[in-house]
């Protein structure tokens, strides 16, 4: 069956408002938002064509459709229009490189962050540069009834979680709370640093939620006890609990240990020697079958000649596309202009 221009309009149409919207589509939200000029009776039978072509799917029976994996390859290849970055934002882009910075390490620290403030999704920055592991961010989350998952990001982009159990009058206020103090006590500081005047200054300020203490550090200093150098730097992570997608326990839980493996966030990187430019998987193009409710947009980076490395946006399949592909690749041309700046001594 041939994919003629009514049928990409309408392909067109559904991922754009199923990336908006995270909603299926229908035949009568079609009609009203796009105006194609034709009937919602025309347009449903246009949709049955598509799914039998394998480019939308139906999630439930009576629901709207969304797009498959191959309406997003489709979509991506054939129909995408970049999005225009804005001034401001390119502005930001450029000073974010030129504002004091003097450490290789510290500019892909800032690539990862800027990527993904500009994106909303998690970012990841390829680097054989690390310094000494220190915590960056600790966060509670109530996950459901008594159970929350405690997050601990560390300053070489390494994530750790686990689940614990809370009691059950707990509320994510509290949580907040807690996270609060233990980010303003430990930030920056390595675990080797952490006196016993510190814990006790933790215990002074959440005396009340001294059960819920007690098993947070215990667990921080478990999963923490000795991090091994990481060549990758992680921004953005707490973005995937922002997304539908990822509201299920176990769909995070299963996304989180894949971003605590550093072999495989290497792997996953990892770009052909030859390979230059943006490079787009699609859900089950991913190699990791953990990741077959992702995509991820990676673009490589270099001085010169030679590519250095990867940087990277971490999504749901419903990844605003046409804007990430243009901030990645904003981002890695600038990048390799300031690491070339850099090299040469010139920042």
């Amino acid at each position: 069956m041939k994919m003629d221009e009514r049928k990409q309009k309408i392909l067109l149409a559904i991922i754009k408002d199923y990336i908006s919207t995270a909603e299926p589509v229908g035949s009568r939200t079609i009609s009203r938002k796009y105006k194609l000029g034709v009937s919602p009776a025309t347009i449903r039978n246009e949709m049955a064509d598509l799914e039998e072509m394998g480019y939308i799917e139906q999630p439930h029976t009576s629901a709207g459709r969304i797009p498959s994996h191959l309406g997003y390859r489709y979509y991506v290849d054939c129909l995408m229009e970049l999005e225009q970055l804005t001034e401001q934002e390119e502005g930001a882009i450029r000073r974010g490189y030129e504002n004091k910075v003097r450490e290789v390490g510290e500019v892909l620290n800032r690539t990862g962050r800027m990527l993904s403030q500009l994106t909303n999704y998690t970012a990841l920055v390829q680097t054989p540069y690390l310094g000494q592991s220190s915590y960056k961010h600790i966060q509670l989350v109530l996950m459901g009834p008594a159970q929350a998952i405690l997050i601990v990001v560390m300053d070489t982009g390494a994530v750790h979680h686990q689940m614990m159990p809370v009691p059950e009058n707990i509320t994510q206020q509290d949580l907040y709370q807690i996270s609060g103090v233990l980010n303003a006590k430990l930030q920056g500081r390595t675990m080797d640093s952490i006196r016993l005047t510190l814990i006790k200054e933790i215990y002074f300020e959440l005396a009340k939620h001294r059960n819920i203490l007690d098993l947070a550090l215990e667990l921080i200093q478990d999963r923490i006890t000795s991090v091994s150098e990481d060549k990758i730097y992680l921004e953005g992570v707490f973005n995937i609990l922002n997304q539908p997608e990822f509201h299920n326990i176990e769909k995070v839980k299963v996304l989180l240990s894949l971003l605590e493996q550093e072999d495989t966030l290497r792997d996953i990187l990892e770009t052909p020697r030859d390979s230059r430019g943006i490079t787009i998987k699609i859900g089950s193009e991913n190699p990791r079958k953990e990741m077959q409710n992702c995509s991820m947009v990676t673009a490589t980076y270099q001085v010169g000649d030679k590519i250095l490395g990867t940087i990277g946006v971490l999504g749901p399949t419903r990844m605003d596309y046409a804007r990430v592909v243009t901030v990645i690749d904003c981002m890695s041309r600038n990048l390799s202009r300031t690491l070339e700046r850099l090299l040469k001594g010139q920042v």
